[in-house]
């Protein structure tokens, strides 16, 4: 889940190199071609990658949230100017033809997990160009291996392998299941390492008996383990086995502390030992300590008094019968268990390709982060993470991940997330938010814990995928649940504070459509709840200084919308705020004026213009809206009712009632289309509007606004109101006004500037 080659300081940019792959992942058009005869991408002519590149570009495309597929895979077909040595496919839709591309490049390394559409018919290509494999995982959900014997005598023509997994391979045919395994490994004289976690028929263990290098071997849930323990422990080399059981129905072994001591006794090289789900540990009842004389120490295990004086480095007790983790003495240095947070950090790591198991080892992580009581958050995120990237189709290890992220990032006792880590969390959280997009409760989770982070700072990295999924969330969603209000609070923030390309953006991917579907509901319903205030909020945002947002919004029949609001809820003071900041910016793109330009509409304005609503912001807005329509000038209002002068009339004498000092509820990034109205001389009420707002705004909040009036040319133009024989004085007062504060606040900055530098010195 982490960038590739990270650096010390997590908060410094990550590499170049990094950067360029994720860029190329997005946007493939950069090295590739699309070829319409194999319908897949093809490397540009003369470009060459090496390996290091290939692989990196294969990590990076499946960690940004992209199904690997054929298509894609088609990049590395010419092994002439592409290079692959070790490849791990996860959760992909690459199929036998995709996957024999791979082979190609004749692979030392090759991890396949969740890959449903690889079939048996992919094998003969396994074989013809696996000579060079040394480590080869079939993982669950691959259907690769046959499922009878092939007619010679190996299965696998891998002569250099040195590790090998093959988990859950069941129901071979009757006639041959005994002697499967004994084919499969028979073939493979350099094993070191073994991993048969799940399979069933391995005719008592017999198999292992051509293994005499083996140093590592995983049985774990593998039946009736019991009946074979006799050839296991032949295997003297042996330094890591596992015997552990999922189910503990399983686990149960005759004579459970005479059979443990067998095991450990007869592979004395044992550093690492896994018991885990059985009752090889015993019952706990305190026992007469036969061997105490001999051995000089006890150990509530009786089965492992042999290594009391030398320790395993590894020793595995999650599950075990009679709650053996959390005993007092136990001959081991490392423990998984879930008695204290040092065993469920050491079960979670161990068992990270064990999604049955590794499901309840993150409930108990969960119970930690959320009492607050884990205190190596950094080792619990790193693990988190990685189950979430390495079982992205499993719903309940997303649902418990994502759960456990909330508290991580909640948690104000722990240190400051780095960017990269922060960066790290939200990836993994839109993986499965899109991958159980349907589900609400991993929904809900995600957007929780989005709700943590500073929007829009900390998500800007995955912007367009977040407002998909945020828009996917407001639409599809029950109506009315949690999930749905907090999508839509999200989607608001980030259209709040973003710029005028994002929100385009955000046009583009629909949310002024998903907006309007969500009004379109509530007013058929008549229902006016915080999902129908926040959806013309968002609006609003979304449409500020972006023109084709504002069409969007007329296009989509937002007018009649206005109307059936402003019928319905009449009296709701956010919603009717809302809309009038909407139709604001609608109002100030010139080309959409004479929509908005008939009598309807024109009415509502101007009643609008007389409202108490929310203090002043909807008559401020109203008025707003008929100054931008009333700067086109006479020949511009087309409309005999109501009449433009009685209009102006009634917005001059609503503005005269406004107190200038009001606080607003309003958020100005510029001042352009106010400033533009400043210059109307043939309608000196449209500078009237817009001088009063500059007034209030800079004397309210000098602080936030004054700069920006200087920085745009106010100044300049406020000083040629004030000249122009054109404005009535009420009009000039207000600009002397405006230019007032903006040479206060100046010369209060320049005095703390001075304070702040001390007072003169003199050389020497």
């Amino acid at each position: 889940m982490f960038p590739i080659n990270p650096g010390d300081d997590e908060n410094e940019p990550e590499s170049l190199l990094y950067h360029c792959l994720k860029f190329v992942a997005r946007n493939l058009e950069v090295i590739c071609y699309s070829n319409p005869h194999t319908k897949g991408y093809e490397l540009i002519n003369g470009l060459a990658l090496p390996r290091e590149i290939c692989e990196k570009l294969l990590q990076i495309y499946q960690q940004n949230g992209y199904v690997l597929n054929d298509q894609f895979v088609r990049i590395f077909g010419n092994p002439a100017v592409t290079s692959l040595k070790a490849v791990q496919l996860r959760n992909s839709s690459i199929s036998n033809e995709g996957l024999a591309i791979l082979l190609k490049h004749r692979l030392t390394e090759l991890e396949i997990n969740k890959c449903n559409k690889i079939t048996e018919e992919a094998f003969t290509k396994l074989n013809e160009y696996g000579d060079r494999l040394q480590s080869l995982v079939i993982g669950a959900g691959v259907d690769l291996l046959p499922h009878f014997l092939p007619d010679n005598d190996y299965i696998l023509k891998t002569p250099n392998l040195r590790r090998l997994a093959v988990r859950n391979l069941r129901n071979h045919g009757a006639q041959t299941s005994k002697l499967y395994f004994r084919r499969l490994l028979n073939a493979l004289p350099n094993l070191a390492c073994l991993d048969l976690s799940g399979c069933n028929d391995l005719d008592n263990m017999l198999c292992l008996t051509s293994l005499p290098n083996l140093i590592s071997l995983t049985l774990h849930n593998v039946p009736r383990i019991a009946d074979s323990l006799i050839h296991v422990c032949q295997l003297r080399k042996l330094r890591h086995l596992d015997i552990s059981q999922a189910n503990d129905k399983s686990g149960t072994f005759y004579d459970e502390n005479s059979t443990l001591a067998l095991i450990v006794e007869s592979l004395p090289n044992l550093v690492s030992l896994d018991i885990s789900g059985t009752n090889l540990a015993g019952t706990g009842v305190a026992e007469p300590r036969l061997k105490k004389e001999e051995w000089g120490y006890e150990t509530d295990i009786p089965g492992l008094i042999s290594r009391v004086q030398r320790p395993f480095e590894f020793l595995g007790l999650y599950g075990t019968h009679f709650g053996a983790c959390r005993r007092h003495d136990i001959p081991a240095k490392l423990i998984s268990g879930d008695g204290n947070e040092s065993q469920i950090l050491t079960a979670a790591a161990a068992y990270i390709e064990r999604p049955e198991i590794l499901q309840r080892v993150l409930n108990d992580l969960y119970h930690l982060l959320r009492y607050e009581t884990c205190h190596d958050i950094s080792q619990a995120l790193s693990i988190v993470l990685d189950a979430m990237d390495r079982h992205l189709s499993e719903k309940h290890i997303q649902i418990s991940g994502s759960a456990s992220l909330f508290y991580i990032v909640k948690n104000k006792e722990t240190p400051a997330l780095g960017r990269r880590t922060k960066r790290n969390i939200i990836t993994a959280l839109l993986n499965g938010m899109n991958e159980h997009r349907d589900d609400d409760t991993m929904m809900r989770n995600g957007c929780l814990t989005l709700c943590q982070f500073k929007i829009p700072q900390d998500v800007l990295f995955e912007y367009e995928r977040l407002v998909l999924m945020l828009l996917h969330i407001v639409s599809e969603m029950e109506q009315e649940g949690f999930v749905q209000r907090i999508g839509i609070y999200l989607l608001n923030s980030l259209a709040c504070q973003v710029d005028g390309c994002q929100k385009q953006l955000l046009g583009d991917l629909g949310a002024i459509s998903r907006m309007l579907e969500l009004i379109d509901d509530r007013v058929k319903r008549d229902t006016c709840d915080d999902v129908l205030e926040v959806a013309w909020s968002t609006m609003w945002n979304v449409t500020d200084e972006t023109a084709i947002n504002c069409q969007r919004f007329l296009d989509g029949k937002g007018m009649e919308y206005f109307l059936a609001c402003l019928q319905l809820f009449p009296r709701k003071d956010e919603l009717m705020r809302n809309m009038m900041g909407l139709l604001g910016n609608v109002a100030e793109v010139q080309p959409l004026r004479p929509r908005l330009m008939t009598d309807r509409y024109v009415s509502v304005f101007a009643d609008l213009v007389d409202s108490c609503s929310d203090g002043i912001e909807v008559s401020y807005n109203a008025a707003g809206v008929l100054s931008h329509m009333a700067s086109d000038g006479e020949e511009a209002w087309t409309i005999s009712k109501p009449c433009r002068a009685k209009v102006l009339d009634r917005m001059v004498a609503a503005i005269e009632r406004w107190n200038i000092s009001t606080e607003r509820n309003i958020n100005y990034r510029s001042f352009e289309p106010i400033l533009q109205l400043a210059k109307v001389r043939h309608t000196p009420q449209c500078q009237h509007w817009a001088v009063w707002a500059l007034a209030n705004l800079t004397s309210v909040y000098p602080e936030k606004y004054c700069s920006l009036v200087e920085s745009e040319g106010g100044i300049q133009i406020l000083e040629n109101v004030i000249a122009d024989d054109a404005p009535y004085q009420r009009i000039k007062d207000l600009a002397a006004m405006v230019i007032d504060e903006c040479r206060k606040y100046r010369e209060r900055n320049h005095m703390e500037q001075q304070q702040h530098h001390g007072p003169p010195q003199l050389d020497g």
